[in-house]
């Protein structure tokens, strides 16, 4: 089976046997009546009350956070947000995987090892389909469905590893993984058996609702932001910036928040330029991945630009050829660079650390890049002096 696109056999399997006794005895039996259809679940919550709220899916492998779409998957968000606080997915596991495809959890059949058989049949044929215009991109949570029955969901859910084009208009999305899509696709590389089933058991300890945290330093007032001073910790020594909110206070409070989230840590100084720059931050640097959470927070910044002058010690962000394209990418100058003003955006200046600063200019270089690895190691925060 591929793994970027997922059979619907693959996400949803309904246990249907019956013994030959048992089928004896029916027909024996007289027929019985029609079920009663049950009700479908409406939420009581007012659009308010799931506005901005997350769930946070412990585990024992850790958090898995996803962010509600109240707006979009209504009764779902509120069904999911009601079982939630009964404890409904306490003690139930994730149940079902194709590696690097989907994940699939929320049957309360699992919470029991001894009803393996049953998983993925249970908590289903609760509410009807709320279709929406949200795609099975990477972190895409939907609800389980019995094949066939659009109106099937229930407290079933599946997580998206990866894209999932095919399930577009067919599943409701109610969620997005913000946090925790790393742990996610770990565990859908979990060893299973024939029929998909993981063989071992993750377990859900809780899933917990929140409101969703506000960004670090978004309740701070653009003059408050000069309060904290930024320490570059490098393998040539530390720098010390003195942040300038006055000049730019979009980009000083995203740097404060990537470097809190240590976006920063594990790149390098990828680009010395003696007399001119030397230039650091870039992703493509960085020793590890971003995790979810970080990714999040990485967007493009607006220009601000100012009448300051680059000189030695100014620290700009770098950017594209778009005016809006800084990033995470940000330069040091090594003296007077006329060019620069008024193209890019000056936030810093340098506080401390010039002689780390010609140590790295004065670095051996295959054309502008280092030919030894200079790290950032981190980017620290602390009250200005």
């Amino acid at each position: 089976m591929s793994t970027g696109t997922v059979r619907l056999a693959g996400l949803i399997v309904l246990a249907l046997a019956a013994t030959s006794a048992a089928e004896a005895q029916a027909r024996r039996a007289p027929a019985a009546p029609p079920a009663k259809k049950p009700a479908f679940y409406t939420t009581s919550l007012t659009p308010d009350a799931m506005r901005g709220k997350q769930a946070v899916i412990a585990t024992d492998r850790g958090d898995i956070v996803l962010q509600l779409l109240g707006d979009k998957a209504p009764n779902h968000v509120g069904h999911f947000i009601e079982t939630a606080q009964k404890g409904g997915y306490d003690g139930t596991a994730f149940h079902r995987a194709v590696k690097f495809g989907v994940l699939q959890g929320g049957d309360p059949h699992s919470k029991d090892p001894a009803q393996k058989a049953r998983y993925g049949t249970g908590g289903l044929n609760l509410l009807r389909a709320e279709p929406n215009d949200e795609k099975h991109t990477r972190g895409a949570v939907s609800a389980v469905l019995v094949p066939g029955n659009p109106d099937s969901a229930g407290t079933q859910f599946f997580i998206c590893i990866t894209d999932q084009p095919t399930l577009d208009g067919r599943f409701t999305v109610f969620a997005r993984v913000v946090e925790g899509i790393e742990i996610a696709q770990a565990i859908s590389a979990e060893p299973t058996d024939d029929s998909g089933l993981l063989t071992g058991r993750i377990v859900v300890a809780g899933v917990t609702i929140r409101d969703t945290p506000p960004e670090p330093f978004a309740a701070d007032a653009d003059a408050d932001l000069a309060k904290y001073k930024v320490t570059l910790q490098t393998s040539k020594g530390d720098i010390d910036l003195e942040l300038w909110p006055d000049r730019a206070p979009g980009h000083v409070r995203q740097f404060l928040t990537l470097a809190a989230a240590g976006v920063f840590d594990g790149t390098s100084v990828h680009r010395v330029v003696p007399g001119f720059v030397i230039q650091a931050g870039s992703l493509d640097t960085r020793a590890t991945p971003l995790r979810s959470r970080q990714q999040a927070l990485v967007r493009n910044q607006p220009p601000e630009f100012s009448e300051t002058k680059h000189e030695r010690g100014i620290v700009s962000m770098a950017r594209g050829d778009a005016p809006d394209s800084a990033t995470t990418s940000f330069f040091i100058c090594l003296g007077p660079a006329p060019s620069l003003d008024g193209k890019y955006t000056v936030f810093a200046r340098v506080a401390g650390g010039d002689a780390v600063i010609d140590a790295i200019a004065a670095v051996a270089r295959n054309g502008e890049a280092p030919v030894e690895r200079i790290d950032l190691v981190a980017v620290r925060i602390t009250p200005a002096p």
